[in-house]
């Protein structure tokens, strides 16, 4: 990794603050497996699967916490260079474009920019992760019965800004030097969804000569 990437991601300089583990849980420790399977650098394949005998949801949910706080930090190292005149749609080349809807504000798929569409989904996100009642921290309490539902679209959403990454500014990864490293994100969240079937792979077309290249 360049130096000056390293000091970018040694910052911590993510789009938002990070959501960390209660040292001592469950949770905490499938979230320190998963780190050091990722560190060690064996096969990103082996390291997604399931371990023996813990709970899918645990195990999904240690993820999208990790992915958000990754993706977070892939997407503000090129933010300043995504702006309201380079990216007046939310978009991933000519053929695909993503539309903001949530719950509140917007209750019709809504074209925005992509610097206002990556706010809307981090701070969407953000707020189904700190949500007690979705991703419980408490020991024996139950995740929700549509927990898994509810990360699929977490997921599905956190894909959309790899994608405009990946198309939009990849000459801004490469000249920080960070297109190994984000590639390595890449893989690791592409072998996760694809392993656990979370994201539906239409969603999944945008990268995939990329990923072809890459995971195959």
């Amino acid at each position: 990794m360049s130096i000056a990437l390293k000091q970018v991601f040694n910052k911590d300089k993510t789009f938002r603050p990070k959501r960390k583990f209660e040292p001592g849980t469950q949770r905490f420790e499938l979230h320190k497996r998963a780190q050091a399977s990722l560190n060690s650098g064996v096969d990103l394949k082996a390291a997604v699967q399931l371990p023996s005998g813990e709970d899918q949801n645990d195990w999904v949910a240690v993820h999208v916490v990790d992915f958000f706080n990754r993706i977070n930090l892939i997407y503000g190292t090129i933010c300043e260079f995504c702006t309201e005149r380079t990216c007046p749609v939310m978009s991933g080349g000519p053929k695909y474009e993503y539309r903001w809807q949530d719950d509140m504000k917007y209750k019709k798929p809504t074209a925005l920019p992509a610097p206002q569409y990556m706010n809307l989904l981090m701070d969407w996100i953000e707020v189904q992760i700190n949500n007690e009642d979705i991703f419980p921290t408490s020991v024996g309490v139950p995740f929700p019965k549509n927990f898994l539902q509810i990360c699929k679209k977490i997921l599905c959403r956190l894909f959309r800004v790899f994608v405009h990454v990946y198309i939009h500014h990849f000459d801004r990864i490469i000249l920080m030097g960070a297109e190994a490293h984000i590639n390595t994100c890449y893989k690791h969240f592409y072998y996760f969804v694809t392993e656990l079937n979370l994201i539906d792979r239409k969603e999944l077309e945008p990268l995939k000569e990329m990923t072809t290249r890459m995971c195959h």
